[in-house]
Formats: C-alpha cells, structure tokens, sequence
C-alpha cells in the first residue's frame, strides 16, 4: 500500500468537504493515521489463504472441530465503513485438522480486504473445503454493519447472520444444530 499517497488522498477529502488539515490542529496527521489503520484494515491482501492452511495441518482424524467467537472486523467495500462481530468455523475432519489459531487467522485473511461479509464467509469456507478436505465445513458469521447503523437506515442493533457450507450438508446441520 501507498501509505503516502493514501495520506495526500484523506487529506484532500477533508478538504473537500470544508475542512483543512494545515489549519486544524486535530486534523493534522489524520492523513497518515488514517493510512495507517486502512493498512491494517486491508492487511489480508498480501497474505496467502493456501500458504497458511498448508504450513498448519496436522495429520490426525478429529472428529468435529467447532470454533465460535471469534472477534471479526471487516470494511464494506461499498462505504468505505467497518463491520464487527464474530465468526464461527466448524467442519468434520477427515485425515488432518488444523491449529485453532490458523483458523482464526484465516477468517482475518479474507475479513482484512474491502469485502462483503457474505463472501467472507463463502471464502473460508471454500479454502477448508479445498486445503483440509474436511467431510463437511460451515463458517458462521453474525455482523454489525456502521453502514447500516451509523447512516441512512440508523437501525441500532441490527446485526446480519450468513452461513457459508460446503460438503455433507446434512451431517453439518445435525451436528451443529440451526445456524441462522
């Protein structure tokens, strides 16, 4: 990421919209502050999904493998603004499993881009699917969206539920019950 160009670029919005920057004392490095955090924000795009399931597989049956809770953040490509909330990753393995931490921080690969919560999802799903060959794997996640609450609708304590699902269908939802 062009950190500079992104300051250059925070600093003429603000002054399109009557502010300047040079003149304010508050707004003086909002630029590079706010370059700072979308770097952080949009860090999933140099990292490599398949590169990180590969370099944490461990060969082993285990059975059902359900993490929940797991804090997710998100920027909606469409506004520009964050999402919050948690993802939930179950599958059913069959030959490997892998380590609790590298599923967290695959949900943050896909979840640190400018993407809809609906395609994080399917992307996690879709890489277990293609990396663990799990029987079946489910990626759960329920979010708040500023778009929604901090903007033209103003719906305070809407959250959105998507569930992503690849393989046995039906054992997925007996063992883990309603997802929605």
């Amino acid at each position: 990421m062009d950190r500079r160009r992104a300051a250059a670029a925070i600093d003429e919005f603000l002054r399109a919209i009557g502010r300047d920057p040079a003149r304010e004392a508050s707004l003086q490095e909002t630029g590079a502050r706010v370059a700072d955090a979308y770097a952080d924000l949009c860090s999933g795009y140099s990292q490599d999904p398949g590169a990180l399931l590969a370099d944490n597989l461990i060969a082993q049956n285990g059975g059902v493998i359900v993490l929940r809770d797991i804090a997710i953040t998100t920027t909606c490509p469409h506004h520009l603004m964050p999402a919050w909330g948690t993802a939930l990753v179950g599958y059913e393995a069959i030959g490997h499993i892998l380590g609790v931490g590298a599923i967290a921080r695959l949900v943050d690969v896909f979840a640190r881009r400018l993407t809809l919560q609906e395609q994080i999802g399917d992307e996690v799903a879709q890489s277990m699917w293609d990396h663990v060959h799990p029987k079946w794997v489910v990626c759960r996640l329920s979010m708040t969206h500023s778009c929604m609450t901090a903007r033209g609708d103003r719906r305070h304590g809407a959250s959105l539920a998507t569930v992503a699902l690849r393989g046995d269908r039906d054992a997925a939802l007996r063992v883990m019950g309603p997802l929605a």
